[in-house]
């Protein structure tokens, strides 16, 4: 650390070199689902007549830059990325052979030709002949002449343009960037007598793109966007902060665009370098739930099935269940109150779901909810044409009473020929029987089911 700060000065120096004398107009960042950024920066730049160059330092580092377009008024010519950034080992290579100076804490300094530079290690020629050796070079700063030709400080964009006029004017630049997405955590707290619940969404903006964006409008993109395979990535570090934006009212305003949706939100913001951003999403009280406790069967050749139920809870996304709006998709976590504080009670996934569509959240595994199965029999009736008997123990030790789905999944074509209790055809692969159980007791499900193969 010692010995990249005993180079800041000459950094500072050619950052602003480099700079060009810009004014930011605005800045739009939308976010997409997958490792995507779409970044617009408006800005007025001073261009001379004719054949000049055009850089801007402030880019991410995760550009894509076969993305990038930049209109003014005039014609680009030539279009380049400089990303050799500087740091300490880089400019040392380039000092092979140069002379180099090194001071201790003491203040004595030793000068000599740089003949390598490996690790924490340095081997130098003094100009009066030997060398010097140094393993550790921790307590040392080191001192060069300039930053090497071909090294920067800051990611770059370089343009050879023409221009049409000289003078201040409006450049547009966009370009796409990874490191960049977003999802949504929800948070669902049960009632009493798991009937309603309340409802709210936060959407959380991961930024590693190499870039802070600030003051920018921003909107997120939900859906999956398909993208062309790339030959090539650029690495970006993986490191993170957190910033919490909880606004009073839902800030989001929800359009479709397209085949997806995007959400606009209602004042900008700033989007740091490796920050993850939360903002509400929406809230919503008082949603009607069913819960549901459910078995599977996964085929009726399956003998000794024996499982606890699926506890999964039930709703309408509509406007008269005080929801109706598209859900990105992301994790849901459910909450109840035990009498004395929230407690966690599950969680699962929902998929992006439009407006007037059934989400159902599988929960957990009902403790106090038993089933047991077994093929009592199996007859072949042609070669190809099976019929077997089965029959599914449900024990409910629970002390009210329920109903229980049991999902039994078929192959090929199949009849039910007899059973114990009602049941609907769910698709062509499954039925699902209803079955009531009262509290603390015992109920047998049986069913006779012809398939052809």
């Amino acid at each position: 650390m010692r010995n990249l700060l005993s180079l800041l000065f000459i950094l500072v120096i050619v950052a602003s070199a480099l700079s060009q004398d810009t004014e930011r107009k605005s800045l739009s960042v939308t976010v997409y689902n997958n490792n995507l950024g779409v970044i617009k920066d408006n800005r007025i730049i001073n261009i001379a007549k004719g054949v000049s160059t055009i850089k801007i330092t402030d880019v991410a580092s995760g550009i894509d830059a076969t993305s990038v377009h930049i209109g003014f008024d005039g014609n680009v010519l030539e279009q380049n990325y400089q990303y050799d950034l500087a740091n300490l080992y880089k400019i040392l290579s380039k000092y092979i052979d140069k002379k180099i100076s090194l001071s201790d804490e003491k203040g004595n300094i030793i000068t000599g030709s740089l003949i390598t530079a490996s690790g924490n290690q340095i081997v130098l020629r003094k100009s009066g002949g030997g060398l010097v050796m140094l393993p550790k070079i921790d307590n040392y700063k080191l001192s060069v002449p300039a930053l090497p030709e071909g090294l920067i400080t800051k990611p770059t964009l370089v343009w050879k343009v023409e221009s049409n006029r000289n003078g201040k004017q409006d450049v547009e630049l966009s370009y796409q960037t990874q490191g960049m997405g977003w999802h949504t955590e929800y948070i669902a707290v049960l009632n009493k007598d798991d009937s309603k619940m309340d409802f709210n969404a936060w959407v959380s903006i991961d930024n590693h793109s190499g870039g802070t964006y600030k003051n920018a409008k921003l909107k997120l993109v939900a859906g999956d966007v398909h993208r062309a395979e790339e030959t090539y990535m650029l690495d970006y570090a993986p490191k993170r902060t957190s910033s919490f934006d909880a606004q009073p009212l839902a800030p989001f305003q929800e359009k479709a665009f397209f085949e997806y949706h995007i959400y606009n939100l209602q004042h900008k913001t700033t989007i740091a370098d490796n920050e993850t951003k939360q903002i509400s999403l929406f809230e919503a009280s008082n949603i009607k739930i069913k819960k549901k406790y459910n078995f599977t069967i996964k085929g009726i050749g399956e003998s000794n099935h024996k499982a606890n139920a699926s506890v999964v809870i039930e709703f309408l996304n509509a406007k008269n269940n005080n929801l109706g709006m598209p859900m990105p998709k992301g994790k849901v976590r459910l909450y109840k109150s035990d009498g004395e504080s929230i407690e966690f009670v599950g969680e699962d996934r929902i998929a992006h779901t439009p407006k007037n569509e059934k989400i159902k959240l599988r929960v957990g595994d009902a403790f106090d909810v038993i089933g047991k199965g077994r093929t009592v029999s199996k007859d072949r009736i042609s070669e190809k044409v099976f019929e077997y008997e089965f029959e599914f123990k449900i024990a409910n030790r629970k002390d009210r009473d329920i109903i229980v789905d049991v999902e039994n999944m078929l192959w090929g074509e199949w009849k039910i020929l007899n059973s114990s209790h009602k049941y609907v055809r769910k698709n062509a692969n499954t039925v699902v029987y209803q079955v009531p159980v009262k509290s603390d007791s015992e109920t047998l499900l049986t069913f006779r089911v012809r398939i052809s193969l």
